[in-house]
């Protein structure tokens, strides 16, 4: 339980923001790939291929952020802080992170809809248009 507590109140030095896009788009996909139940390889990869791509991320750095990631989202109760990191981007960058969960989505050649509606409620929240996520999940579900 003390340990528990000690790292509780510590932050790594190299610890990442929460406002920061990369951990915000990161912890969202993590979020997104265990939201049925269950986390799948498939979804794993996908979400450090959809990472490294975008960012131009070493595997090492991705292993990090998605660690990251992971603790980041165990500890939030509700995508506000992530959120908020995303909607001040361009609209082609908050139109590429949802394309990026839409991978993470069909990685397991399916969509699951606690899936599905938590990419709607992504693209809401980030401003991106129910035309272009709809348009998005028919591409990469198709693909």
């Amino acid at each position: 339980m003390f340990e528990a507590l000690s790292r509780l109140f510590q932050k790594p030095e190299a610890s990442l923001s929460v406002h920061d896009p990369k951990l915000a788009v990161a912890a969202l996909l993590v979020h997104l790939a265990a939201v049925d139940g269950q986390m799948k390889d498939e979804e794993r990869q996908a979400i450090k291929d959809a990472l490294q791509n975008h960012y131009e991320l070493d595997e090492s750095a991705v292993e990090r952020l998605v660690r990251e990631a992971a603790l980041r989202d165990a500890e939030s109760v509700d995508f506000y802080k992530f959120t908020s990191a995303l909607s001040s981007l361009e609209a082609d960058d908050r139109i590429e992170i949802i394309a990026m969960m839409w991978q993470v989505v069909f990685a397991d050649k399916a969509n699951h809809e606690l899936e599905d509606n938590m990419v709607w409620r992504i693209a809401e929240l980030i401003g991106v248009s129910a035309r272009d996520r709809t348009v998005l999940r028919n591409r990469i579900g198709k693909a």
